[in-house]
């Protein structure tokens, strides 16, 4: 709720405001390789998908969506049970753009080559080229 409230005030401060980072939400089924075996648990559940739907309200576009994406695309795996290796992760990064920053968005991606890295992080950079 302060982050929608402090976003609120921003965005009527900063028409071209960009919102990104590791929300630990998946906004929806699309987002999880399994949506059945994480129904209800964190990363996916109501009050969580409900909190992104309040941020999205505000006039924000989740700049991934904005692009015709294949399925399947993830920006995190748990390191346990080879979850990368079996693309079973989820989306939880994200990029959120103001309407005057997603007019002038022309691809938003993952980019999952650091993840093969060794030792990486369990998360893959999300890119949006804006302008």
């Amino acid at each position: 709720a302060a982050l929608h409230d402090w976003i609120a005030r921003e965005m009527a401060l900063y028409p071209k405001l960009a919102l990104l980072g590791d929300y630990n939400i998946a906004p929806e089924d699309r987002d999880v390789h399994d949506p059945k075996a994480w129904e209800g648990q964190n990363l996916v559940s109501p009050e969580e998908r409900a909190a992104f739907v309040q941020l999205i309200g505000l006039g924000l576009l989740d700049a991934f969506r904005q692009f015709e994406q294949p399925e399947k695309i993830y920006s995190w795996w748990d390191y346990r049970m080879m979850a990368f290796r079996r693309n079973a992760g989820l989306r939880i990064d994200h990029i959120l753009l103001s309407k005057a920053l997603a007019d002038v968005c022309s691809s938003c991606d993952i980019d999952k080559v650091p993840r093969k890295w060794d030792q990486p992080s369990d998360h893959a950079p999300v890119v949006a080229q804006i302008g």
